[in-house]
């Protein structure tokens, strides 16, 4: 690693915890559809659905919360190679399901080592950056999870034309391979430079900033003033800051932590999940009818997952966070209202929603391929702005003493809105149909006023200056003119008046 890039391996290697994270939540939506897999545990009505989807999100809530503890006396490197262990033992568990209670358990398993993963890696990429590329890098953690999905629907597609029970234990046995390869990796990536600093571990930090950001040279300048910056925050927090949950409730971290909770609570309202999860119901609302077709569809649905991820990782640090959501949010509006208005067409046409006028006059076909590229383009507008936004700002805007219990919390409110994303979907999509689709271009409304208020920018600021921007609002939902400086601003307004912890 002496003479790479560190940061972009480091955080490459730590993204296999998101493409873990991505293969579990693609892998059963096409599952669902096989004719063995019905057969095997019997047709699961949508409710049964629900719970088998969802037992991953319990699992993911669970572990999401006890993460942030263990993350602070183990590590975060530390917790991620636990996470890899017992993400191979749920995926153990899963391919041998003979029930489907059997099945489930091995999802919760699952989901408790997901929980870890997405809460611990985010924050190690973050911890690991520097902070002029912090957001590319954790936005690789989002485009690991694109990868994981499209991987888990091309091999879904795959699997489709197989007879037997292979056609589905084939697709939940594979998903060792990854948790395996991240398990041995692991042993070869630093510790978190924070971690070791606030551990007395100072020597040891000194080498892994070399390791980051001098080709290994522990001497250089710029590695002795990073730590400097390091070392006087967590000093000052350890002298003046309580380092405990309720710390993230009180003046002036509630407003972080309405943030951190809001951006992981509207990520999962943009009905994202529904459309990973359960678009395959969708494409057979639209006139999709074979299994083979269905998992085309969806296969390519995780194509554009992928390659919509990819603008995001080049220039999010140049766009930065706030246009990329504010753009995202609008697109992603338009393109549901669309969508429910060709469903509402479509089902109407065809008779299965009777009582409704046809708005838009094509053919059923016309209408259901329609649909289907509505469905394309919400996913693409969530993928270069939700998607890693979701995931970057909540890592990056908590002082270090309270980063690793923040971060469990805001992912653990991530896995409890997936919870009811997910268990409701099937429910709504079936009672609904196009309807749920307004209801979500609703809550995109809201989700745009929410960002446009209340979201600071912190591009290019290091993790040290955020406290800036967050010194002058005891309550989380009042209004900052500092939401609206750049962060050139900031950091001159943090050298005035040298307010920021690291002075």
């Amino acid at each position: 690693m002496r003479h790479a890039t560190p940061e972009y391996i480091v955080s490459s290697i730590t993204a296999l915890g998101g493409l873990l994270f991505g293969y579990d939540i693609g892998i059963m939506s096409s599952i669902l559809q096989m004719g063995q897999f019905n057969n095997y545990f019997n047709s699961p009505s949508p409710l049964a659905t629900g719970i088998i989807v969802s037992s991953l999100t319990i699992g993911c809530f669970l572990g999401a919360l006890v993460s942030g503890p263990v993350a602070d006396r183990y590590s975060r490197k530390t917790t991620i190679v636990l996470g890899a262990l017992v993400c191979t033992i749920g995926s153990a568990i899963q391919f041998g399901s003979i029930n489907r209670a059997m099945l489930i358990a091995g999802r919760f398993v699952n989901g408790l080592a997901i929980g870890f993963l997405s809460s611990v890696v985010p924050m190690y990429q973050s911890e690991t950056s520097p902070p002029k590329d912090r957001g590319r890098m954790v936005s690789l953690q989002q485009w690991a999870i694109t990868w994981g999905i499209f991987i888990a629907f091309g091999i879904d597609y795959g699997c489709s034309f197989i007879s037997g029970p292979k056609q589905f234990r084939l697709p939940l046995g594979l998903q060792i391979v990854p948790s395996i390869i991240l398990l041995f990796t692991m042993s070869f990536m630093p510790y978190s430079p924070r971690w070791l600093v606030a551990h007395d571990h100072i020597a040891d930090a000194r080498q892994v900033l070399g390791r980051l950001r001098a080709q290994g040279h522990a001497g250089a300048p710029e590695v002795a003033e990073e730590l400097r910056l390091i070392y006087q925050t967590i000093v000052y927090e350890r002298e003046t800051k309580k380092s405990t949950y309720m710390e993230l409730l009180r003046f002036p971290n509630r407003r972080r932590t309405f943030i951190g909770c809001g951006m992981q609570f509207m990520q999962q309202f943009t009905g994202i999940n529904t459309l990973m999860l359960y678009a395959p119901t969708i494409f057979r609302y639209m006139g999709m009818g074979s299994v083979q077709s269905i998992a085309l569809c969806q296969a390519i649905n995780g194509l554009v997952n992928v390659s919509a991820t990819v603008p995001a990782i080049l220039w999010i640090d140049k766009w930065g966070r706030r246009p990329t959501l504010l753009i995202g949010t609008i697109f992603i509006i338009v393109f549901y209202l669309v969508l429910a208005l060709l469903m509402r067409s479509y089902m109407a046409l065809t008779g299965e929603d009777k009582g409704d006028a046809v708005i838009i006059n094509m053919s059923a076909r016309s209408l259901g391929l329609a649909s289907i590229c509505m469905v394309y383009l919400v996913v693409a507008s969530f993928a270069f702005s939700w998607g890693p936004c979701g995931w970057l700002i909540p890592s990056e805007i908590f002082p270090t003493h309270l980063r690793a219990k923040a971060n469990s919390v805001t992912t653990g409110t991530n896995w409890i809105s997936n919870f009811v994303v997910t268990l409701t979907s099937p429910l709504l999509l079936d009672v609904g149909h196009w309807r749920l689709f307004i209801a979500l271009s609703a809550i995109m409304c809201a989700n745009l006023i929410i960002i446009y208020l209340f979201l600071p920018e912190t591009k290019n600021m290091t993790l040290e200056e955020m406290d800036i921007l967050f010194m002058d609002s005891a309550w989380a939902l009042k209004l900052s003119p500092l939401s609206f400086l750049s962060p050139k601003k900031i950091r001159r307004l943090s050298a005035d008046t040298a307010l920021t912890t690291a002075t």
